[in-house]
């Protein structure tokens, strides 16, 4: 029986689990959990990083379970926790890209009551953070290792704005994964902290982190590390050979020439024809996966690295008796063509991806890279059953993170799409012996394990589970869950509603392995492109509206939707509210009522986005497609999912000169003969806000379509996250883009790269600048396309001066305006150490909270204080006055006098600065 149990906290300290807070003050960010618990290492003390409620947990071990002891603000977005002892704990925040030092007060047995010595809340609160740290972009993963273990080891995305390198986004063969290297004893006093080094690893943007029993040695994954896989310009496949049948579906509709998928065999890259294509790939992908650091060398530095553990690694675990790496993760299979039944396909003797999109594995390090497959039980070849049934019951889906016992004998595994832990023998799972069944798996009620912590002593395992953002407690004998206890949740009733469909792979496919998160990695993308059309299926209308249609260009394209489409890359479940139609294409879409905004027709994002329904059955590899209220609870979830803001441009949101330049051309003259860059990628932050709509914005786009000289059409695409798809450096010669002779690359051969997708709908533009130099978009005469070609006389110049103009539209698109200022997420704290520059810091989170870029909020000692401008912070008490910054700043000199400042998404200061559960009571009234 499974006892639910709410926390022991003082009145109110922490509001109820189940109260749900005013939705428009809480911005959905969908942050993957990497190592959110964590016991300390007397045992005596958990640690849970609470992500949606910007806190750090701390609990009392006690004989019958645990005792919450209380929470710190730390800030936005914590995914992971290392716990130093019983009374410190570092806190990695990926949104805010810092690391929080928090001081836990009292004993692991004290609840931390007394009387506070200013006046200003209960006496002393379980902790306080005493130094932020910042690093670079999205911080991920934490752990100590070194000398006495003083060494913190943090990675993050090579890039951000408080990194003290130049990330080099436009040059070829740069590692974009950082692992950043503190002596926790020698931090010094800038306001930053000073690394002792920044390790810079070849392989896309990290997230997981191991380390050996003896400190030794750390070993640092990539995240989305891709599988070798690639696509050819479609211009070079049509020239050689054309693409694998069948190029047609089941009435005859031909498919429009496009792009191919190839992979990397380890000797030539091929087609699913076994095609050689290695004159067409001017790069080469040595997928590196894994790194190893020497932690004890002065400083760190990688000595080691392996290939092919998997396309996307959640976490590793060492085992201490072999000292083997095991690296949970989940490998892609997008070189299979097409979705749906694969009725029409049979004729040719082959196959869709319907149920077979992602492999869940564990990959064994030791002496070789030996991955294993959690599912073998699995029979792709067998028809799919409803649920439930004993292949789904069996099966585990995105395994992610990972304890091991003390003896080595036996692996936990939280499997985040299955509601479950398996339990492994690591012989057996070395040995690949091991038999899928249900006695080794224990189940979860809160659904998505995200973390684990295993108390041996106690016979017990703490499973944090995301979807009730609850913590299980489980017997490990029994195997069985005891109890939950719930932590507080911001989130609004719709977000916790709605999420499990993005995930859930038992309930949402008949294997119970494959979900919608098997490409929407925790809501964004996989770095992957896939070929998804179905020839079973018909050609769809297409109602959207058109800044210029293939007519106006002289083309006799079609505007409707075939129904076979070639390689797309995954786009990100990100922003996708207020910006139309969707996928690449835009072929999800009310194509039944006319299109006007902001709702109506091809801009009506919730008929869009519950169009995806087919996607249960012809990805997925369900039976039947989700019941509607479900798949508009799911439709409700995901429309709130928001981009982090820009990580290239500055704080202030300011442009350099390049930018500023490459700012000036976009909104200039005609650049493509008919428009300037911004009159099909429209750029307005209010855009649709005289409607009233819940995220206004337009950021690239406002949903319409537009002919670019493709075979098909596309909607035109937003343009936030095209600082994510940096790393691939390396393109063939296609007749559609100018060769850049007078840089002396001439379509080279560039060496090993990151990534194997790029920019485009199919990612088989290597760089902006690249795509840039299409000739649509380069000064042309009259007829230079064909004979109905008007030219292009407001192009890019063919010369020096025009290659300086394009990289500088590159430099702009890097830094591109997102949903939130850049300045969302920093913070930092003044100590008696950093004050000066501390302090200038947060005048620049003052100033732009006065732009409306953000509300700011001040955390000391428990106590909260929320910025209402005019040089004033207002106390989260009704009993105090309001305070102005040289005051707060004055307490910094006081005992525990440190002071957090963060910059927070407009409208919620008061939430996360002073009313926690926002009932009109703030939070030091409710704790008297």
């Amino acid at each position: 029986m499974i006892v639910a149990s709410m926390f022991i906290v003082p009145a109110a300290a922490s509001p109820p689990a189940g109260k749900r807070v005013n939705r428009h003050s809480y911005t959905l960010f969908e942050s993957g959990s990497v190592r959110p618990l964590a016991l300390s290492p007397s045992g005596r003390t958990l640690y849970a990083a609470n992500t949606p409620d910007n806190r750090l947990e701390v609990f009392r071990v006690v004989e019958d379970g645990l005792h919450h002891r209380g929470s710190v603000s730390v800030g936005l977005e914590p995914v992971a926790v290392a716990a130093v002892s019983d009374d410190e704990a570092w806190v990695v925040n990926q949104l805010s890209d810092s690391v929080s030092i928090v001081e836990i007060a009292g004993r692991a047995d004290d609840d931390g009551a007394g009387d506070d010595t200013d006046g200003r809340g209960p006496v002393r609160p379980v902790g306080r953070v005493v130094r932020t740290l910042l690093v670079g972009d999205e911080p991920r993963d934490i752990v100590f290792a070194g000398p006495g273990r003083s060494r913190a080891f943090i990675t993050t995305a090579h890039r951000g704005q408080n990194v003290p390198y130049d990330p080099q986004l436009t040059t070829p063969g740069i590692g974009r994964a950082d692992v950043w290297v503190f002596d926790a004893n020698h931090l010094g006093n800038t306001l930053e902290g000073t690394p002792l080094t920044i390790i810079t690893l070849f392989t896309d943007t990290p997230r997981a982190l191991a380390v050996t029993p003896d400190g030794s040695r750390v070993y640092a994954a990539g995240f989305l590390s891709g599988n070798r896989t690639t696509t050819i310009f479609e211009q070079i496949v049509s020239a050689n050979g054309d693409l694998p049948e069948p190029q047609a579906n089941f009435q005859g509709i031909r498919q429009p020439p496009t792009s191919l998928i190839v992979k990397f065999d380890g000797t030539h890259w091929i087609d699913e024809l076994d095609r050689v294509w290695d004159s067409s790939v001017k790069f080469s992908l040595p997928d590196k996966d894994v790194f190893e650091i020497n932690a004890l060398a002065n400083p760190p530095t990688a000595t080691n690295s392996f290939v092919g553990v998997g396309t996307t690694i959640f976490n590793m675990v060492v085992n201490p008796k072999n000292g083997h790496v095991y690296a949970s993760n989940t490998e892609a299979h997008n070189e299979r063509r097409f979705e749906g039944a694969g009725v029409f396909l049979q004729h040719f003797g082959k196959k869709t991806v319907r149920g077979n999109l992602a492999d869940s594995r564990i990959t064994v390090i030791g002496g070789s890279v030996s991955p294993r497959h959690l599912n073998k039980h699995i029979d792709r070849d067998a028809p799919l059953a409803p649920i439930p049934n004993d292949v789904n019951r069996r099966s585990l889906a995105f395994p992610t993170d990972m304890v091991i016992s003390a003896d080595g004998s036996t692996l936990y595994v939280a499997a985040f799409g299955s509601s479950k832990v398996g339990v492994f023998s690591t012989q057996e799972l070395e040995n690949d012996t091991f038999v899928p069944k249900e006695a080794d798996q224990i189940h979860v009620s809160g659904g998505g394990p995200g973390g684990l912590a295993l108390d041996e002593k106690h016979h017990r395992l703490y499973v944090l589970t995301r979807f009730n953002n609850s913590i299980s407690i489980v017997d490990t004998r029994k195997r069985r869950e005891l109890r939950q206890m719930s932590m507080f949740n911001p989130e609004p009733k719709s977000v916790v509603k709605g999420r499990p469909f993005l995930y859930d792979a038992a309930f949402t496919s008949s294997r119970g392995d494959s979900a919608c998160a098997s490409c929407h990695i925790f809501g964004d993308f996989d770095g992957l492109a896939w070929d998804l059309g179905d020839p079973d299926n018909s050609e769809i209308a297409n109602n959207g509206i058109f800044t210029v249609t293939p007519a106006q260009a002289g083309s006799p394209v079609s505007v409707n939707f075939r129904p076979m489409k070639g390689p797309m890359t995954t786009q990100s479940l990100r922003g996708l509210d207020n910006h139309g139609a969707m996928h690449w294409r835009g072929d999800r879409l009310d194509n039944s009522t006319p299109s006007a905004q902001p709702n109506s027709g091809a801009f009506d994002e919730n008929v869009a986005f519950l169009k995806f329904n087919v996607a249960f059955q012809g990805l997925n590899g369900r039976i039947d497609q989700l019941p509607p209220d479900q798949m508009q609870a799911f439709a409700d979830f995901a429309l709130q999912i928001t981009y982090p803001p820009n990580p290239i441009r500055r704080l202030d949101n300011s442009l350099t000169p390049d930018q500023q330049a490459g700012k000036d051309f976009f909104f200039g003259g005609i650049s493509d003969t008919f428009l300037p860059c911004s009159g099909c990628h429209v750029l307005n932050p209010s855009g649709n806000a005289e409607f009233g709509v819940t995220r206004p914005g337009f950021f690239g786009t406002d949903g319409r379509f537009s002919f670019e000289a493709e075979p098909q059409i596309f909607k035109i695409p937003h343009l936030r996250n095209m600082y994510q798809k940096v790393g691939k450096f390396g393109m063939a010669r296609t007749p559609a883009i100018l060769p850049e002779s007078f840089t002396g690359a001439d379509n080279a051969f560039t060496g090993d790269q990151v990534r194997g997708f790029g920019f485009l709908h199919d990612g088989s533009a290597d760089t902006m600048n690249r795509f840039h130099s299409g000739l649509l978009f380069l000064q042309r005469a009259p007829g230079t396309l064909g004979p109905l070609d008007p030219g292009n006389p407001g192009g890019f110049p063919v010369t020096p001066d025009g290659f300086l103009k394009r990289r500088q539209v590159e430099q702009f698109l890097l830094a591109f305006d997102s949903n939130l200022a850049p300045i969302v997420g920093q913070q930092v704290t003044i100590t008696a150490g950093n004050r000066a520059a501390a302090e200038s810091r947060v005048q620049l989170f003052l100033a732009r909270a006065v732009q409306g870029e953000c509300d700011v909020v001040a955390k000391r000692n428990g106590r909260g204080f929320l910025y209402q401008g005019s040089g004033f912070f207002r106390p989260d008490s009704i009993r105090d006055s309001p305070m102005t910054f040289s005051q707060l700043v004055a307490l910094v000199g006081a005992h525990e006098g440190e002071i957090t400042f963060t910059c927070v998404p407009p409208g919620s200061g008061v939430r996360i600065g002073i009313d926690r559960d926002e009932d009109g009571i703030l939070d030091a009234d409710e704790r008297k």
